[in-house]
């Protein structure tokens, strides 16, 4: 079994290529990935270290699949694990909720006190509010991706975050720095 578990909801595929394009960079016998629609909350139970990814649609609203596992999720025990959050959102079309849903699903992790690990800067993305954003800090909760109008930063992002979250989780695997 891998080291990392990585839990993505996708309706449009964008959230599961990126969750693949994570694993690529931390390692295939590394990171294992799950949909979050085909899985209970004992799968959470496999793992130390955990990634969770999360699209946020429309008016800040959460991605169908994590939707029907939201109960389920606020269930969990995220207690003694390291977690990290990736969102993606639509910074220009959705400004007022960009990233709401990964800000939510912070919320609901943090209740069980997980070490929270990925936090990412605002710095370069424009947006008017987001439940993401850790106010006061300039830093968002996790890995922020808007593949609607900045998807030519994403390869770069994804490098910067992966290097980061592969010191903050203290692994030992070699890290793949990717061009795609």
């Amino acid at each position: 079994m891998a080291q990392i578990g990585l839990f993505f909801g996708s309706d449009e595929g964008n959230s599961e290529r990126v969750a693949y394009r994570i694993q690529k960079r931390l390692g295939e016998d590394v990171v294992d990935v799950h949909d979050i629609a085909d899985v209970t909350q004992l799968d959470f139970a496999n793992y130390d270290k955990i990634i969770l990814g999360i699209p946020t649609w429309d008016f800040g609203q959460i991605q169908s699949d994590w939707e029907e596992f939201w109960d389920d999720i606020g269930a969990v025990d995220f207690s003694g694990k390291v977690v990290a959050f990736f969102g993606l959102g639509d910074q220009f079309g959705y400004g007022d909720y960009f990233l709401d849903a990964m800000g939510m699903l912070h919320d609901v992790v943090i209740q069980t006190g997980p070490e929270i690990i990925g936090h990412w800067s605002t710095e370069g993305y424009e947006f008017d509010a987001s439940k993401a954003e850790i106010l006061g800090a300039g830093k968002f909760v996790g890995l922020a991706l808007d593949e609607d109008q900045q998807e030519n930063l994403t390869a770069q992002r994804l490098n910067r975050w992966c290097a980061q979250i592969h010191a903050e989780f203290g692994l030992d695997s070699p890290l793949h720095e990717v061009v795609d």
